[in-house]
């Protein structure tokens, strides 16, 4: 049996950067996939003649440090189109993060001159908070409370001046908006609602919070960051385009993929993983094992409760999922009246606010968050809020209340749709769970939430992609700098393992 230097478990984005890093160092890696083709949520799926679509994530884009270092810079992205919210009176407010855009503020002018004067200056600051994030996430986070003063210490030390750098007004201003709720952090700058609920649509987008919920602003400045803005970044071609360059980096450095191989259980030896056994019996020895699964997954079912401390595996067990995210993706005649570019509904504060409430009480929002982007005749819709867990009902006969609710929201803003769609496609919570193995169907691993985030990702004092268990490291989102399309917690668990073997 060939041993190898790390298996990698997923081939999402993650999974596939961090083999990537490990190949180019010369390592002798291995990559498993459960599904038959690589990707994660970084796939494009054909659902019938004519009609193919990314199936999760309508955009993203690496880190430019990784596109650089694993020479991706030929996966380029679509034109930006704009960032536009839909209003029920037939307005129309369209954004971008361009600081100088006069087009812009002239939209936002529609509803105030104060805002549209002050909008400048906001981007600039969502700019400067989105650069000390980026340098958050590269930064390793210690395993508190325990430091060590050189190797952990001197890179928290730097992390803190680039804080101080932002200047007095914007250092104190990014503090208190990671624990302030959307509502609140954008009271502070604007004074229409049709601009604030804009805005606070991107804090709430793919996490089961309402824009009342304190740490949105946190999640405000993450998203803003992985999409350079407001609005999203289609890949040229589809989004399995990168997950195809990645696995050409991986392939001509070396590595190995498997696809079509579920991992069943990872072997663990004397408190050390030694290798994989596959869910067709078969086992893979390894120095070490890397998985890109969720922690919970990856520690409670592929290692097992009982390989791990009684409380360890207890606060896994509490890392909080609660994934309330649908797709709908439609087929249409291409007269379905939607505007090019990223299009929200979320016309009010109390609008988000009312969908996440859905959810709290196990209920699909009938008044749903929606975000809609179109590629030709197919329309793909991000559908908010639709709990993985329903109260007295089931997903198998839910499916249908999605799509109702979708294109009845859809339909008031664009009446020439419901007549356009000719082939539906609906990918429910379940669905992300059972087909794209995201456990409670939670696209980030673990909600980014205020105790989920930082030197508290996956769990407060293991947030350095170690476990309990010799050779065996996280690399996924679930880990501090995951989160969205980035690679970064990919990239980072590579560096650390390279430089702790």
């Amino acid at each position: 049996m060939t041993a190898y230097d790390y298996l990698i478990i997923g081939a999402g984005h993650n999974g596939l950067v961090s083999a990537a890093y490990l190949a180019k160092a010369g390592k002798k890696v291995l990559v498993l996939e459960r599904r038959a083709m690589a990707g994660g949520q970084l796939v494009t799926e054909n659902y019938g003649a004519g009609f193919h679509a990314d199936a999760l994530r309508a955009g993203g884009s690496l880190r430019p440090d990784i596109v650089n270092d694993l020479g991706l810079n030929a996966i380029t992205h679509d034109a930006a189109t704009g960032y536009v919210s839909v209003l029920p009176d037939g307005r129309q407010l369209r954004l971008s993060a361009k600081v100088d855009d006069a087009d812009v503020q002239a939209s936002i002018r529609q509803f105030s001159e104060r805002d549209a004067a002050r909008w400048p200056e906001f981007v600039a600051f969502m700019n400067k908070a989105a650069s000390f994030l980026e340098a958050a996430y590269s930064t390793p986070m210690p395993r508190l409370p325990n430091v060590a003063l050189w190797r952990e210490g001197l890179p928290l030390a730097l992390l803190a001046w680039k804080l101080r750098r932002l200047g007095r007004k914007d250092m104190f201003r990014v503090i208190r908006a990671i624990t302030m709720s959307t509502i609140e952090f954008l009271e502070e700058w604007f004074e229409s609602e049709e601009l604030k609920a804009a805005v606070a649509a991107l804090g709430v987008h793919g996490v089961t919070l309402g824009s009342m919920s304190a740490g949105t602003g946190y999640t405000l400045m993450h998203q803003w960051l992985l999409r350079g803005g407001l609005a999203q970044q289609p890949i040229t071609g589809g989004s399995g385009r990168l997950a195809d360059a990645l696995v050409e980096v991986l392939v001509a450095n070396g590595g190995e993929l498997r696809t079509a191989s579920a991992v069943q259980k990872i072997n663990v030896e004397n408190q050390r993983a030694v290798g994989v056994t596959l869910a067709n019996g078969e086992q893979i020895p390894a120095g070490c094992v890397l998985s890109a699964a969720d922690p919970r997954h990856t520690l409670l079912t592929l290692v097992g409760a009982r390989e791990l401390p009684p409380e360890f595996a207890w606060q896994t067990q509490s890392i909080k999922m609660r994934g309330s995210v649908a797709t709908l993706h439609l087929l249409t005649n291409g007269e379905h009246g939607i505007p090019a570019g990223t299009v929200v509904i979320a016309p009010t504060l109390k609008y988000l606010e009312r969908a996440y409430d859905a959810a709290k009480y196990g209920e699909i929002s009938a008044q749903p968050y929606l975000e809609v982007t179109t590629a030709g005749k197919v329309v793909s819709v991000h559908f908010q809020s639709a709990p993985f867990h329903l109260k007295n009902a089931d997903w198998a006969d839910q499916r249908v209340v999605v799509e109702q609710h979708a294109l009845a929201t859809l339909s008031a803003y664009f009446p020439s749709l419901k007549a356009s769609v000719q082939s539906v496609k609906v990918i429910t919570p379940q669905d992300l769970e059972t087909i794209y193995g995201l456990t409670e169907g939670d696209l980030n691993h673990g909600q980014l939430i205020l105790d989920q985030i930082m030197f508290m990702r996956p769990l407060p004092g293991w947030s350095n992609h170690k476990t309990p268990i010799d050779g065996l490291y996280l690399c996924g989102s679930g880990v501090h700098g995951g989160g969205g399309i980035s690679g970064v917690s990919g990239r980072n668990a590579a560096t650390f393992v390279l430089k702790n073997p």
